[in-house]
């Protein structure tokens, strides 16, 4: 089965974001589960707890439909101590509040290197610090962002991602969503058929569909190549429908979050509609 959703707020308390997901017709969602643009929140109080899990259980949300996403301030693979410790302990307490709400999966991207250390040296910060976090937590996955490449930006080919889990000690606890995208600005020919067929063929051979945890499904302002990062509307960018009616048409993507980050939410709940309607009976 797919279960389409989107990214929807949680203002006003994390109790809200399933209300909201409810509200446009979706079967799946993403939350920041505290100020994105923070790097420090008041933790959760119990009562937001308590209404976010009866209301995912009212609305028949379970943790593998729910794709939390950190904060884009974090760097997991920061050079320098300082601000790699500061990434590092937000980056814990995101995975933490993932444990308080009942949650099993939290989405990061990987980091970026600055111009100040090569990849390799990265790469390799960045799966340290997730065994930081996973050491410290229990049942939460990491799930690793494909990046567009844009600036040094890392994670935007499937073998740094690969390379990155190979790192990681707790296989079990690492995982990996797919922007449609960031896939294509990075030089992922989703759009035509055959390099559809070759983009996730090569997912499956580097990466492995064992780890596919949650997919963003947006459309790209950029063309194929350009590691800018600009999300469209879908059918309205350079990647165009046929690719995503293509998605709810295999079963590759079944049993996961499929999440909608295209840029008019007022759209949202007919995206959804369209999406559904293009799945072949």
């Amino acid at each position: 089965m797919k279960y389409l959703g989107a990214h929807v707020s949680a203002s006003g308390g994390v109790e809200n974001a399933p209300l909201n997901a409810a509200a446009i017709g979706a079967r799946s969602f993403a939350l920041f589960t505290k100020n994105q643009r923070q790097w420090v929140a008041k933790p959760l109080d119990m009562e937001s707890i308590r209404k976010f899990r009866e209301h995912c259980e009212k609305y028949h949300y379970k943790p593998f439909q729910i794709l939390p996403h950190d904060s884009y301030l974090i760097n997991l693979g920061h050079p320098e101590k300082e601000p790699l410790e500061k990434s590092r302990a937000a980056f814990l307490d995101e995975m933490q509040r993932c444990e308080q709400l009942g949650l099993d999966r939290l989405n990061f991207h990987p980091g970026s290197h600055l111009n100040k250390i090569d990849e390799e040296g990265c790469l390799r910060l960045i799966a340290e610090s997730v065994n930081i976090a996973l050491d410290k937590t229990k049942g939460v996955a990491a799930v690793i962002e494909n990046t567009a490449g844009q600036g040094t930006n890392l994670g935007h080919t499937f073998e740094q991602i690969r390379f990155i889990i190979d790192h990681v000690e707790d296989k079990s606890r690492v995982g990996v969503c797919i922007d449609t995208a960031h896939a294509f600005a990075a030089g992922y020919d989703l759009k035509s058929t055959k390099g559809y067929e070759s983009t996730f063929s090569d997912f499956g051979s580097i990466v492995g569909f064992s780890y596919l945890k949650g997919m963003h499904i947006n459309d790209s302002k950029k063309e194929l190549g350009t590691r800018v990062d600009r999300h469209d509307q879908i059918g309205d960018g350079t990647i165009g429908k046929d690719v995503f009616v293509r998605l709810m048409n295999d079963s590759r993507f079944d049993d996961i979050p499929l999440i909608l980050e295209t840029p008019d939410e007022n759209r949202w709940k007919r995206e959804i509609e369209f999406l559904y309607g293009s799945v072949k009976k």
